[in-house]
């Protein structure tokens, strides 16, 4: 039963967005919250660029799920099945119906791994591999390791992807791995992307195309990977342009898979033509549901979906909230904020922030274009530490700076 005293939030999702939301509003006085996700583990996922480059051991970008729900938040361990918003009802699989005054969804994005033929089931093997998943990020560390020479390509698809930047950073790192094990030599590395500009952001882009030049790394724009024949080692790309097909051999294959939005919100009332939650880019409120907020990588949100991006989006969705549940109109203005910390080398960084406009937000007092060591420490030890104990637990932090203080209207 609801509380009479108390008005409702359902999270769905307990990512980097969920868990943040629902710790803030935990600490918020006269809110019931319930977070509705059925994982048994939560996983620090920008830290599988670095493990499939060798620095980390997986296992360091997991925990219990239970250590991380906060104090107060009652967790539901179901998967949402349906959304019923005209009647402020979420149905989960397991049959319970959940009534809320307020619902924030934030489940993720889906990774389409079966929309690539030869895949799903050759991931892991005949060279093929990826960071996108606990269960196959140790794949790609193991073929570098295994690497004596050959092509290896990386490849980019055109959907929206989590971190766009992640499949440049661990070319990079391969790249630097084959030089300094004495590799590169006999190494081809080619970059396969499948939209027309290797980074949305053009300060960043510029820079990142000087030093694939000067690293003889040969990029290929609007390629889309539409299959793998493993046995023969090789890929299948199509021309986004002209709709033709190209094949590629490759000893080694780095494979950034498509995603798209969750099958649940796609086919709920939630969902934009796109298959995304549709809110207001600005407030991050429902554009027909006034009681429902999104944030994160389901989110209609266009901007690059990050843990960065999250930590600008989440106090404004929660003022926002709140606004509402007050029956006041939402005045807090979320800008586009996103972050990408564009590994380029081991011990080498380039630090993006840009907002809606690809226009640099930058927090450091120097040029974050340029790589810098002190930057891939900040991303090595710093970011780790203010994912696990500052954006999971709600809290509010100087940097960047519309995290700590939202604009208004």
């Amino acid at each position: 039963m609801m509380s009479a005293s108390k008005r409702r939030v359902v999270v769905i999702g307990a990512g980097a967005a969920g868990l943040g939301v629902a710790a803030q509003l935990a600490q918020t006085p006269g809110i019931e919250t319930v977070l509705v996700d059925p994982a048994g583990e939560h996983f620090y996922q920008p830290l599988w660029t670095l493990v499939g480059g060798g620095v980390f051991p997986k296992e360091s970008s997991r925990r219990p799920m239970a250590d991380l729900i906060p104090a107060g938040v009652r967790w539901v361990r179901a998967e949402a099945s349906e959304f019923r918003p005209e009647e402020n009802i979420v149905v989960t699989r397991d049959g319970e119906s959940l009534t809320y005054d307020a619902l924030v969804v934030a489940p993720g994005i889906q990774i389409n791994w079966g929309q690539i033929s030869g895949l799903k089931e050759n991931l892991g093997r005949n060279g093929i591999c990826s960071n996108y998943s606990f269960d196959s990020v140790n794949s790609t560390w193991e073929n570098l390791q295994r690497f004596r020479g050959g092509r290896a390509l990386f490849t980019f698809p055109t959907t929206p992807i989590k971190c766009a930047g992640a499949p440049l950073k661990i070319m990079f790192l391969a790249e630097d791995h084959l030089r300094r094990t004495g590799m590169r030599g006999s190494s081809e590395i080619v970059y396969m992307c499948g939209v027309g500009a290797i980074f949305r952001a053009p300060k960043y882009a510029a820079e990142l195309v000087k030093i694939a030049a000067a690293r003889d790394v040969a990029v290929h724009y609007k390629q889309d990977l539409v299959a793998l024949r493993a046995e023969q080692k090789e890929a299948v790309f199509r021309d986004t342009d002209a709709g033709t097909e190209r094949v590629e051999k490759y000893d080694m294959i780095h494979v950034a898979p498509p995603m798209g939005p969750p099958d649940l919100i796609r086919q709920s009332p939630l969902a934009d033509a796109a298959g995304w939650v549709d809110v207001n880019r600005a407030s991050l409120q429902h554009t027909r549901y006034p009681n429902v907020f999104s944030l994160g990588d389901a989110s209609s949100l266009p901007t690059s979906k990050t843990a960065a991006a999250i930590r600008a989006q989440r106090p404004v969705l929660v003022e926002n909230l709140l606004s509402v549940l007050a029956g006041r109109a939402p005045r807090a203005v979320y800008d586009g904020y996103t972050s990408c910390p564009l590994i380029t080398g081991y011990g080498r960084l380039m630090l993006a922030e840009f907002d809606y406009n690809l226009e640099p937000c930058e927090t450091f007092p120097f040029d974050q274009a340029q790589e810098r060591r002190s930057m891939y420490l900040l991303k090595k030890y710093v970011l780790p530490v203010m994912y696990w104990q500052g954006l999971l637990r709600g809290r509010k932090w100087p940097w960047p700076i519309p995290e700590g203080a939202p604009r208004h209207v």
